[in-house]
């Protein structure tokens, strides 16, 4: 188990690994302290008959430039095939602004394969390359050296059994004929937007039990302060303040440091200097808004007036609709699409691309009353009105 930790040998690496049609990859990363993920190792594979074919990269050794890696991830003559890539895209495109093209992600593929939802990598090592994973070093501290031979072996077979996978599910795929739609929900992942994050958007993820719009600006003033705190200094959002916290200070309105000192959850921390002083500001530009300013409650928390009995029927609709095609429920429509198709709205993405072929077109015919549901024993059927 071969760890690279120069750039002469990255690159001969990447020199052979160019000359392949794909190579897997891998990353182990640490984020509990930090907003942003510190890259620990990557792995890296391809298809080969040596022992060079799969190594593990040390981006923590002091003279390792990554940027034969980076030039191999613009290579579009060789696949660059991950599982649940997400995370692993966004160090690359935050770190060096680069996204590894073309891209396959095998998480994504199994859900359209047949594989259920969201289906972890240890589930397909087990049932596509009939090998099992030793997961106890999942968690341990990846940023320490040097790494086990435990730590060694498991980063490693993320990138061998990842080999298999990926030749079983292209075969699979071509012979259904649903590779384009894959590459349909790639598309999201290979755009820049996914990976960033603006502070002035950031209060859309706070769970709030008031849509009054002065009390919506201030949670939006306090959540775009804490964003950019955290971002600025590299530390997570919650170890500035939490959403509690947040949600408390919006209910508050704290106008001095004596008003801060009686708040329940906010961390001593957060009670004084730069965090304090945030808050209070942050609170003061919200109650000094202008009333046309402020948050649309409307725009903010949607409320589409839904009409339940249609809700659970496209549900059942969803449900033989998956049983029937083997694409995972949540790839094909969301509980709220459903809720917002009962609702009457048409913009939603169950309604286009290959999600129209397979669950959109008969969503709404359920809606427009042209069909109805009919259970047959086990199946659903869908009668035509």
């Amino acid at each position: 188990m071969h760890i690279v930790t120069t750039t002469t040998e990255l690159a001969a690496f990447c020199e052979r690994a160019a000359l392949t049609p794909y190579v897997t990859v891998d990353t182990e990363f640490l984020r509990e302290r930090t907003y942003y993920s510190k890259l620990c190792l990557i792995q890296l594979a391809y298809r080969g008959d040596g022992e060079t074919d799969a190594v593990l990269v040390d981006p923590l050794a002091g003279d390792l430039s990554l940027e034969p890696l980076l030039d191999l991830f613009r290579n579009q003559s060789v696949v660059k095939v991950f599982h649940a890539a997400r995370q692993d895209l966004e160090i690359f495109y935050i770190d060096h602004g680069v996204i590894p093209q073309p891209l396959f992600d095998s998480q994504v593929a199994a859900m359209v394969a047949g594989f259920g939802e969201q289906v972890g990598y240890e589930t397909l090592v087990r049932k596509i390359a009939k090998q099992s994973l030793d997961k106890s070093s999942r968690f341990t501290d990846w940023s320490r050296r040097p790494l086990s031979d435990n730590q060694k072996a498991y980063a490693l077979a993320d990138v061998t059994h990842l080999r298999v996978i990926y030749e079983f599910l292209r075969k699979r795929l071509a012979e259904t004929g649903r590779a384009a739609w894959v590459e349909e929900e790639i598309a999201t992942l290979l755009a820049p937007e996914t990976y960033v994050t603006r502070p002035e958007d950031a209060w859309m993820r706070v769970k709030t039990r008031s849509n009054a719009p002065r009390f919506l600006a201030i949670v939006k003033e306090l959540a775009k302060f804490r964003e950019s705190y955290a971002q600025e200094r590299n530390v997570p959002r919650s170890r500035v303040f939490k959403d509690d916290a947040l949600v408390e200070l919006a209910s508050t309105k704290p106008k001095d440091m004596a008003d801060l000192g009686r708040s329940r959850l906010l961390l001593r921390e957060a009670r004084k200097g730069e965090i304090a002083n945030g808050i209070l500001q942050a609170v003061h530009r919200a109650q000094s808004m202008p009333k046309e300013q402020l948050p649309s409650p409307d725009a903010a928390r949607p409320s589409p007036q839904v009409n339940p009995a249609l809700a659970d029927l496209l549900r059942v609709l969803l449900k033989a609709k998956t049983e029937a095609s083997g694409v995972a429920s949540k790839l094909i429509a969301s509980s709220a699409e459903l809720d917002a198709l009962a609702a009457g709205k048409r913009d939603v993405p169950a309604l286009h691309g290959w999600r129209r072929e397979v669950f959109g077109e008969d969503a709404l015919r359920l809606c427009d009353g042209r069909v109805g549901l009919a259970a047959k024993g086990k199946q659903v059927q869908i009668i035509e009105l």
